[in-house]
């Protein structure tokens, strides 16, 4: 196809108000607009295009990566047009990627769709906040909000640990400080680990996706430290059966324990299509722990959860 570079398609992406540019082998470049894949352009990519095209973005550090795990989570800043992040792999021995623009400002959470509930959270002091949804679902949205909430209400210490930072936060009243995983530190279990060795107050975990990071997670939870984490799963209780089950079975009713006692919350979220405009629209799940559900968590009785929350 004629020679373009990742500037002319993000610019165009802008335009047309998508949230994603794709880039696939034998496809032309794809948008997501409020929610629906299309093409950008009628020409189809090559595989010398597709590696053109993010080669040409990647610091060397970057280029490294890739090229010896295959995959890659990076952020972009592109001028004017702003904050991408961007996620890059191998496809069938091709480079395919996902660009997705970062709004240049996070809006408060009343103004994305929260309940009150989930801005009163932001005052807790300690204990551990789950933020669940499946990919795309705004989740990072949702965190730096509350990030952004508690450094304007509150003067504390809060550590960010990303993978890429998309969202860079102002300090406000408190100290802000935003660690990306594979520059500033080599996984979420060792920063969060370090994180507690930093006078920290609050500590945001992009994702808890293992056993030792979600271990640390709810030990800083339980020793006084209010901790917010993302997960990727499609309903609330979900979330806390996932947590329990990654740890061994003789280990299982001790964490189910620790998670009774730490556990505040749990937000899944979902982005629906607008009725009869364009855009999407938040729809919540909603889990206040409180004396029914912490005894369901503690007990095992995680089936019972679901008649207890909140759709919002």
């Amino acid at each position: 196809m004629k020679e373009h570079d990742l500037i002319d398609f993000l610019a165009l992406a802008a335009e047309r108000g998508a949230s994603d540019l794709h880039l696939t082998v034998g496809a032309p470049p794809m948008l997501r607009v409020a929610g629906v894949i299309q093409p950008l352009t009628e020409e189809p990519l090559s595989a010398e295009d597709t590696r053109r095209l993010v080669i040409d973005t990647l610091k060397e550090a970057q280029r490294a990566k890739l090229e010896n795990e295959w995959q890659l989570d990076f952020a972009l800043q592109v001028g004017d047009l702003g904050r991408y992040r961007g996620n890059a792999c191998y496809v069938s021995g091709a480079i395919e990627a996902n660009f997705r623009r970062i709004p240049s400002e996070v809006g408060d959470l009343k103004s994305l769709g929260h309940s009150p509930v989930v801005d009163r959270w932001c005052d807790e002091r300690a204990g551990l906040i789950l933020v669940t949804g499946a990919s795309g679902e705004g989740k990072s949205t949702t965190l730096a909000s509350m990030a952004q909430t508690i450094a304007r209400r509150r003067s504390v210490n809060i550590i960010s640990i990303e993978d890429p930072i998309e969202f860079v936060h102002s300090q406000g009243r408190s100290l802000v400080n935003q660690r990306e995983i594979g520059s500033d530190a080599t996984s979420f279990a060792s920063a969060l680990k370090n994180a507690l060795r930093q006078d920290a107050d609050v500590i945001l975990v992009g994702e808890l996706r293992d056993t030792d990071t979600m271990q640390t997670a709810i030990t800083a939870a339980e020793t006084g430290h209010l901790v917010i984490g993302t997960m990727h799963t499609n309903d609330a209780p979900t979330a806390i059966g996932r947590i329990i089950d990654a740890f061994p079975k003789e280990g299982q009713q001790f964490v189910s324990a620790q998670l009774a006692w730490s556990l505040l919350g749990v937000v899944c979220q979902y982005l629906l299509p607008r009725s009869g405009q364009a855009g999407l629209i938040l729809a919540t799940e909603l889990l206040t722990v409180n004396s029914g559900i912490e005894a369901c968590i503690r007990s095992g009785r995680l089936s019972q959860i679901p008649g207890l929350i909140q759709i919002g």
